[in-house]
């Protein structure tokens, strides 16, 4: 497909997914940012186990680290995009045995860590991940999904 052709779609997509969300059910997209409302797709059960039993950030909500949240639109644009990603691949029954985070969702989760923990972290080396150091912080380093 040419390029113009998925901005096209995607423009669609996060448009549709705009006005579903906002003349929709009420409530739906406080609902949609909630831990329960990850979990309800049942291939994300060992995440939210994992996520529960993780100390301190047990009350984080999934969008918290996964999404952008440096301003609203870049928020809600990629809450459209990796939404409707997650419901084609889960329809679609591609979903993979071991769920692993994209370069993107590494990229967005690194700068909510520094979003959070911004003073504890201005004096760091950048050029590594959180991850290098605190690997029980990740899914798969708790819970039931202990790798590490």
């Amino acid at each position: 497909m040419p390029k113009k052709l998925h901005l096209v779609l995607a423009g669609l997509l996060v448009a549709g997914t705009g006005l579903f969300l906002a003349l929709g059910p009420p409530q739906l997209l406080a609902r949609s940012e909630s831990p329960d409302f990850c979990t309800s797709c049942h291939v994300m059960e060992a995440q939210y186990e994992a996520w529960f039993h993780q100390g301190a950030h047990r009350r984080t909500a999934c969008v918290e680290c996964h999404l952008p949240n440096d301003n609203a639109a870049g928020h809600y644009v990629w809450k459209a995009i990796d939404g409707m990603k997650d419901v084609v691949v889960f329809n679609a029954g591609r979903v993979p045995d071991d769920i692993r985070i994209s370069q993107h969702g590494k990229a967005v989760v690194r700068a909510n860590c520094v979003r959070c923990h911004a003073t504890a972290v201005e004096m760091i080396d950048n050029g590594r991940t959180c991850t290098d150091c605190h690997r029980r912080i990740t899914h798969a380093g708790t819970g039931s999904l202990q790798t590490r």
